[in-house]
């Protein structure tokens, strides 16, 4: 068999870990489908799809333009994938040997977990799957710049008070990707609501930002002797922006309905005291679709699933 390309004109998606009941269910409640993907592992390939939809939330990344690559030799794969462009990530769920193989012989890409912050160089990143001994399925163009659209952190297991701090070191990573916003720095003020204990109130204080945290529970004890963090013990949601003042940064990792939480951010966005905000959207039960779409028609905004999410949601907005 010689090596040849069978172009395709469908789509793929490859969901987040774990997530393939939520991006199934995205799919049919979202969007209204009703069509039946090949399945391989997590990555959901569709041979007629709609173009004119939106990215799935629940898409670790896209494969825009798929293809199938059939070849007689790993050498083979990997030199054909390296003529179309140099970087190239794995998604695997069979014949892991032999895939790790071709990624040898493809250009080094960083597929560790990165110290935070990281720099996200935006090159363009391929996508590509061994469905067979000697097929792989490819996309030279995807929707991530990052390699199978996920990034992860070294994990500190000694100083943050909760696992929590994942999400927002990974929202801030999102928002430079996809606004060129610049972390939170000295000199600058940040308001986290429902701060207890205080993962995001560590990474924001740990990038030198000073934090008005707000709770009605008290932060971890170090924190609270922190002097870039102020406590104040209240319900946040019910203090107005002009309560806190101008600020560089709003956060909310609350557990609350998104109609309340879509109130709240209307109130920061139309105060004009603020330009950055991130939030958790937190769901009740099943996804509510609707009030996500909210959250994602608001200008110079993206609602995304995080690496570091669970069936929750999470919005990132920077105005220019």
């Amino acid at each position: 068999m010689s090596i040849y390309i069978e172009e395709s004109e469908g789509i793929a998606f490859l969901a987040f870990e774990g997530c393939e009941p939520f991006l199934e269910a995205e799919l049919s409640e979202r969007f209204n489908l009703s069509l039946e993907p090949e399945r391989y592992g997590r990555l959901f390939y569709f041979k007629d799809y709609p173009k004119d939809l939106p990215d799935p939330w629940f898409a670790q990344c896209v494969m825009r333009k798929p293809f199938f690559l059939h070849f007689d030799s790993i050498g083979q794969a990997a030199a054909e994938l390296k003529k179309i462009q140099r970087n190239w990530a794995p998604a695997q769920y069979q014949l892991f040997r032999r895939a790790a193989l071709v990624q040898e012989k493809l250009p080094y890409i960083n597929l560790k977990d990165r110290t935070f912050p990281a720099k996200v160089p935006q090159t363009p990143m391929g996508l590509y799957c061994l469905t067979e001994q000697k097929q792989i399925l490819a996309s030279a163009q995807t929707s991530s710049f990052l390699p199978a659209g996920k990034i992860s952190f070294v994990e500190d297991h000694v100083n943050p008070p909760s696992r929590a701090y994942l999400k927002v070191q990974e929202s801030l990573t999102l928002a430079g990707l996809f606004f060129g916003a610049e972390l939170p720095k000295a000199g600058q003020k940040c308001f986290e609501a429902g701060a207890c204990p205080g993962g995001w109130t560590w990474v924001l204080a740990g990038l030198g930002a000073s934090v008005l945290a707000v709770d009605r529970s008290p932060l971890d004890e170090r924190l609270m002797k922190n002097p870039l963090v102020t406590f104040q013990a209240h319900d946040a949601f019910t203090l107005a922006p002009e309560d806190i003042g101008p600020c560089d940064w709003v956060f909310s990792d609350v557990i609350c309905y998104p109609d309340r939480l879509y109130e709240w951010a209307q109130k920061w966005l139309s105060s004009g005291l603020c330009k950055n905000m991130i939030c958790t959207i937190k769901m009740q039960g099943g996804i509510d679709w609707a009030a996500a779409q909210k959250f994602a028609d608001i200008p110079s905004s993206r609602v995304v699933h995080l690496n570091y999410n669970k069936h929750e949601l999470t919005w990132i907005h920077c105005q220019p």
